[in-house]
This record gives C-alpha cells, structure tokens and sequence, in this order.
C-alpha cells in the first residue's frame, strides 16, 4: 500500500522485514514456540497491523500488555493465544474469561477474583504465574507459592498453564552473571513444581536478547519482542552475540515514519527559528516546515541536533521541536515544494536515519523512540 496524498505523515510497516525477522528468530529457536510481543501498540508498529503480519507468520501466541489491547485482537477476529502481561484491574476478571484470554499472576486477590468470575461465568480461565526471580518488578516470591497453589488446587476454574520471569540485565551487559543468577531461581521453581507432582505445560522467561543469547533460556515459549521489529535489543547484545562466535541475527528494520512539507520558505542571515529563539541562521536560510512534533512522538531533546531526510539528503532541525512542527534547513537541498516527502525514520536514496540514532540523539533507547509514535497517525503494510 502507498501513502494517499491527503496523508500529512504516516508510518510504513514492511511486510518483508517483519515476516524476516520472524523467520531468523524461529531458525534460533528451532522447536521452542514464538511468542510475537505486540504491547504498546506493537512497540507502536501498530497493534493490528502487525498481528496480521504474525498471523500471516504462523504465530500462535501473541503478548500484550492490557485487557484492552487483548480485548482489541479478539474484536478483529484474532483467535490466537493472547497473553496479557499487565496488571487487570479485579473488577474486570469476567472480561477476560469471556475473551478467552489468558493473564499472568502474582497476586493473591488476582486468583481470588478469577476463581470467583469463573465459577459465576461456568469457563475456565489460563494463568501464568510470574515468578519473582531479581527483576523486582513484578512477580511471585517463591516463599509464597504453597499459598497460590493451594488456592489453584481449590479452584476447578483456574488452569495452571505457565510459569514465567522476566531478566532485568541482560541487554544492557556482555557480563551474564545476573541473568544466570535468575535463571538458576527460576529453574529452581521449575523444580518445585516437579517435586510437587504438578505438571505445568508452558514455561518462558526468554525475551529478544535472551533468545539470541542463551539457548538454555528458551524452554518451550519465547517472548520475542524488539527483535521481531528489527530493532536490536542493545548494542551489548550484538557484542555478546559475537563474542560468543555466534552468527548474528540478520534483523531488518520494519519501520518508517514519514510526512509531507507544510511550507518552504526563505529567511534571513540573523532570523531566530523557533521558540525560544535558540537557533540563529548565519546565512539567507531556506526552511522546510514539517507538521510532526513532540506530539506524535518526535522527542523535543531533538531540537538543534536531530535531522530529517528530504530527496535523498540530509536536512538539519533547527530550533526547538514544537508540539506539531519541526523547521529543516533544506538551503543546500535543490528544487524543495511543498508537500515533497519527509523521512524521519528510514531510508531515502542512501542515507538512513534508524530509531537507534535518534535514540542515541535523545538519551534513550530504540524501544522509545518507536512505542512513543502516536497511535493516531497511521500505519500502513508495504
């Protein structure tokens, strides 16, 4: 599909990127199922968009973060295996049976109110415990299991599907230490468990990197989110990848955001640009004007440093990123009208700009800079 001329901006999904990127990390896990993480309106991909691409992938998990985002799939016909990673609210435990969703736990009262919303609603409903295992986000002591498997055991309704973690240093490090550490609790878990005769079918604690990474994190689930998208979890993953002489994922970015020019116009030597007055130009100075600001997510520390493709070429932001506009010199850009294309994010000719880029500009990371594109501006497969 290609962007209508009515479209102002509007972010391209690549069809071929994302059904490659499927198909490395499935070449690296071999039997181990894949599930596609598609929270944050797939790390603001598009939550729709993309899980028609991982249905068209053979994907049979799908990861969100909120009843909504589930409720959402299931509303557009997905019946896939939708796990909700988030917190649900009590209150809404018979929406998620309804659903036919499954939900991972780690409180009490959660299991208390499935198991009451089950036994009114006569279905039952999957869980995954989340195991607490150094994260210290969320997640269950395993101090405290006897207490929720007694609970399951009293309770027909609830399925104990999953256990789970989640590592807290993994992509930031080539150093594994922490993430063995976590994974020797969670196998010590895992162990409890099988010494109290219970048989739980689906066990996952591996996130993009730790796909990549450690094949003995795998298990039988994989939660596959950034790298499906493209994007490397960290450059100290790339580093670890190669010193551990594996061959690295051949990931293609799935992403481009792109926009159209508002306006041309030509300023003097001297003439502020923007609010703030922090850019001052040094010569008669050509700006395109282009409406896309911190609003849409363009991050306003790009300001004064960032830069946008325009015909092929780079062309600088100057001044401050408003909340609908960034200005571009565009001087030393030939033959620049109105409504010529923008590429923020992507390829144009040979120049590239990545999210990685602008993540490194802003002080943050890819997974940011992409989630934080409004979810208003629309997606499109190409």
């Amino acid at each position: 599909m290609k962007a209508d001329k009515k479209l102002i901006q509007w972010v391209e999904i690549s069809r071929q990127a994302f059904l490659n990127n499927v198909g490395e990390f499935k070449k690296r896990l071999g039997q181990t199922e894949l599930m596609a993480v598609i929270k944050g309106n797939a790390y603001g991909h598009g939550l729709l968009e993309v899980a028609g691409l991982a249905a068209e992938a053979g994907i049979k998990w799908f990861g969100v973060h909120s009843l909504e985002e589930g409720l959402a799939l299931r509303q557009a016909g997905f019946r896939q295996k939708i796990l909700v990673l988030g917190y649900v609210p009590l209150a809404q435990s018979s929406q998620l049976i309804e659903a036919e969703l499954r939900t991972t736990v780690y409180n009490l009262q959660t299991l208390r109110a499935l198991s009451a919303a089950s036994r009114q609603l006569k279905k039952p409903i999957f869980v995954h415990l989340k195991i607490e295992t150094g994260a210290n986000r969320q997640g269950l002591p395993t101090s405290k299991l006897d207490n929720f498997i007694n609970l399951i055991r009293k309770s027909p309704g609830l399925i104990l599907e999953g256990l789970s973690s989640h590592f807290a240093n993994i992509e930031d490090t080539t150093d594994d230490s922490y993430p063995r550490y976590q994974l020797e609790n969670f196998l010590k878990a895992v162990n409890w468990f099988e010494e109290q005769g219970l048989k739980v079918p689906v066990r996952h604690i591996a996130c993009s990197a730790a796909a990549i990474l450690y094949p003995e994190t795998h298990f039988n689930l994989a939660r596959v989110g950034i790298g499906l998208y493209g994007l490397w979890p960290s450059k100290e993953t790339l580093v670890s990848c190669r010193l551990r002489g594996q061959e690295p994922l051949k990931l293609k970015p799935v992403l481009s955001w792109r926009a159209r020019i508002a306006q041309v116009k030509t300023v003097s030597r001297g003439a502020y640009i923007g609010y703030g007055c922090t850019y001052r130009t040094t010569r008669p100075t050509k700006l395109a004007i282009i409406p896309v600001g911190y609003y849409d997510g363009y991050d306003r520390s790009l300001s004064n440093s960032a830069y946008v493709l325009i015909k092929g070429r780079r062309a600088q932001v100057r001044g401050r990123v408003c909340m609908d506009f960034i200005m571009a010199d565009v001087t030393d850009i030939p033959e620049v009208k109105l409504e010529d294309q923008v590429t923020l994010i992507g390829t144009e000719g040979k120049e590239k700009i990545s999210a990685d880029q602008l993540a490194n500009l802003a002080g943050t990371i890819s997974y940011e800079i992409v989630t934080r594109i409004n979810p208003l501006i629309p997606r499109l497969v190409v």
